[in-house]
């Protein structure tokens, strides 16, 4: 569908609104939060985009609260469009036949709003809104994300952001809207903090790729990350002011610790890495005979 606009829209920032339109008072708040899974899927789409398309965008799935305040953006995926100075085309169809599938995988996640990469928003940004805002489940906004795929801004980050549209002027216009940024943070499951964890440890280095850790190495590695919050609150020395419910949070993770005497822990964790040894080793000579057994089946 092409999409023809004589006007730019006019960007401002203002005060989050809720999903009626109206300004959100400031004990409200509207809040978007996405999961890892999102902004990966953001980048491998830019990553494979055509050589002369400066930015793509595609659809936002996720789910909403009930009373529109909170928008859990849990997936998404590409949509195929095409712009010029003139004009933009995006391809509705096949954004409305990737979500009926979609469907039919997790019922329970709706459209929300839709991507975009590049910091600015530009002319388009609006039409394109326009057409997502009939798309989301009314009474509700259509969400708009952008990514900074650039690393234009000053820290060098992705930059994610989030706007919702409000409609400006008299005549009802598509292009005559405002975008107002609302809070997003990034929003992921304890599953999913191992993975990004072995993700991050790549950054330092120069190839910027990372190996998986055994088991052993893990439990090294966690073990040195409890020894150092340990020596940080046992080096406080007064600076930060107390507070009670932090204190609390401690006694209650210490009193959990069962008193085992050293001796005895040393035996039992020795007995079951044993045991994991002994499983380890018979999943190794399962998987052997398993191989004989399937080459000896060729050669008869």
């Amino acid at each position: 569908m092409s999409i023809d606009a004589a006007t730019s829209a006019l960007h401002l920032s203002f005060p989050p609104t809720t999903a009626t339109g109206f300004v959100v008072p400031q004990s409200r708040s509207f809040t978007v939060s996405v999961n890892p899974v999102v902004l990966f899927s953001v980048l491998d789409h830019y990553l494979r985009r055509q050589e002369k398309q400066h930015r793509v965008i595609g659809t936002l799935l996720g789910v909403r609260s009930e009373d529109g305040s909170e928008v859990e953006v849990r997936n998404c995926f590409p949509v195929s469009h095409d712009e010029t100075d003139n004009q933009v085309a995006v391809d509705m169809e096949y954004h409305r036949n990737m979500f009926e599938l979609h469907k039919k995988v997790n019922a329970k996640e709706v459209i929300v709003g839709w991507y975009a990469t590049g910091s600015n928003l530009n002319q388009w940004n609006a039409l394109i809104q326009d057409f997502y805002s009939r798309e989301v489940m009314p009474p509700f906004q259509a969400i708009h994300l952008t990514m900074d795929t650039d690393l234009k801004n000053d820290d060098k980050l992705l930059g994610v952001k989030t706007y919702v549209s409000a409609p400006i002027g008299i005549s009802a216009k598509p292009e005559n809207c405002l975008f107002l940024p609302v809070p997003c943070d990034v929003k992921y499951f304890d599953a999913e903090r191992s993975g990004l964890d072995l993700l991050a440890s790549a950054k330092n280095d120069t190839d910027r790729s990372t190996s998986l850790f055994s088991d052993m190495d893990n439990l090294e590695k966690t073990i040195k990350a409890v020894f150092e919050m340990l020596e940080r609150v046992t080096d406080y020395d007064g600076s930060i002011p107390a507070d009670n419910t932090i204190g609390r949070f401690l006694m209650d993770t210490i009193s959990v610790v069962p008193k085992i005497d050293k001796v005895e822990f040393e035996k039992m964790f020795n007995g079951h890495l044993q045991d994991l040894l002994m499983v380890s080793y018979l999943a190794n000579m399962t998987r052997t005979q398993l191989a004989i057994a399937e080459r000896l089946q060729l050669l008869v």
